[in-house]
């Protein structure tokens, strides 16, 4: 009977040790897991704060010669918060220097929530001389025929305001709104008669110009001394007047109007086709300069049954018209000169396709290349508001002579 009880107590202490056991296991269970969690959240935290540190070093930098003076920090600076939000935000005492912008695609993006708003003035002036021989050649000295001499002066202002927003760490959409204004002075002499006698054709053109959105992606994480690659969509509308709606003077001869010069009476200020853009941008930080370029192409979208006014309300039937794609890159570098000012040069490179008309490739139409040698400046007035100023000077024929960019993007 003493043996039975013996047993008994025995055994129940057994389970009572293995209960305790079975208790501590559980815990240290929860304390491993518990540990788990922490260390997520810490590596969470830690991978966050690299990314801070790499685009503050960027926009430290501030190459961003394809980028617009944004609100600061873009995609990689905004909020790094430790898991659960147990640590705060990583924030920039003050805001770092520009670099001006030069290109039209921007770098790091806006921060989730912060908007920039950026009016801007541009100004361009084009001058081209045209030679027109309408005959035929006896002798290489000696021409029977017609000689049509034309000088072209354009100047162009575009007075403009953009807007965007930061969605997510990693993209923002844009908009932007311009109105322009032409004005065009043709220095020619009377085709088809023998007068010697300069005669001046003047035409301008204010409206609405062609309103474009856009969205912005980041790719990738970069760094310093590594890339950033960020996606860029842009479509543009045709809001601004178009080419077609503006009354030609006589391209074919019209009543009334026998040697009309085939020039638009009222100048348009829109492109008068839908387009499409995607473009590849990088940036590559590397002390104490950033690197930058990208390469884009534009496709313009085809219209059918197009027509155009010619005097006495005359109409000309076009058919369907199809401009050429645009194939473009760009590259240069930005360096912060001080804590205020920096600057920047590049170069910026355009291909112009052959336009279609009835798909047929319009006569005298060649691809056009179009290149410009861009330097720019900026200076931060404070910690929302920089003042941007670029030039550009065209290296090839077809480009405008002159184009001057100033911009001052208010960020909240």
């Amino acid at each position: 009977m003493m043996h039975g009880l013996a047993w008994g107590d025995e055994m129940q202490g057994a389970a009572s040790a293995r209960e305790a056991l079975q208790h501590r296991i559980a815990a240290q269970a929860e304390q491993i897991d518990a540990l788990k969690r922490a260390i997520a959240e810490q590596e969470a935290s830690l991978a966050q704060l690299r990314r801070a540190v790499a685009g503050a070093t960027l926009d430290g930098a501030r190459g961003r010669g394809a980028a617009e003076p944004q609100a600061q920090g873009g995609a990689a600076v905004a909020a790094a918060q430790a898991g659960g939000g147990a640590s705060q935000p990583v924030q920039q005492e003050t805001r770092p220097p520009e670099v001006a912008q030069i290109f039209e695609q921007p770098g790091v993006l806006t921060p989730p929530g912060k908007y920039v708003l950026e009016p801007s003035l541009q100004y361009s002036y084009s001058s081209a001389n045209r030679v027109a021989l309408i005959g035929y050649t006896v002798i290489p000295a000696l021409l029977i025929g017609l000689i049509d001499v034309r000088e072209v002066k354009r100047n162009t202002f575009t007075a403009a305001l953009a807007g965007r927003i930061g969605l997510t760490n990693r993209l923002e959409v844009e908009a932007r709104i311009p109105y322009v204004y032409r004005s065009d002075s043709t220095v020619s002499r009377e085709i088809a008669t023998g007068t010697a006698a300069d005669r001046t054709f003047d035409a301008s053109g204010r409206h609405l110009g062609d309103v474009e959105l856009a969205a912005r992606y980041q790719l990738n994480d970069g760094g310093n001394d590594k890339p950033y690659y960020i996606g860029t969509l842009r479509f543009k509308a045709r809001n601004g007047r178009d080419p077609f709606e503006v009354v030609t003077d006589c391209a074919q001869r019209c009543v009334g109007n026998a040697s009309g010069t085939g020039l638009p009476l009222q100048l348009p200020t829109g492109s008068g086709f839908y387009s499409l853009q995607g473009g590849l941008t990088w940036l590559f930080p590397t002390d104490p300069a950033v690197f930058f370029g990208s390469v884009t192409y534009l496709h313009n979208f085809k219209r059918n049954n197009v027509s155009r006014t010619v005097l006495n309300g005359e109409r000309e039937f076009l058919g369907s018209i199809e401009p050429g794609g645009i194939f473009g890159f760009n590259f240069g570098m930005g360096l912060a000169l001080n804590d205020k000012t920096s600057f920047s040069v590049g170069y910026d490179h355009n291909s112009v396709g052959r336009t279609k008309q009835g798909g047929q490739v319009v006569p005298g139409s060649v691809r056009t290349q179009l290149g410009t040698l861009l330097l720019g400046y900026s200076y931060r007035i404070n910690d929302k508001r920089t003042l941007s100023v670029s030039v550009g000077a065209g290296l090839t024929r077809d480009t405008p002579d002159l184009t001057l960019n100033v911009k001052m993007p208010i960020s909240n």
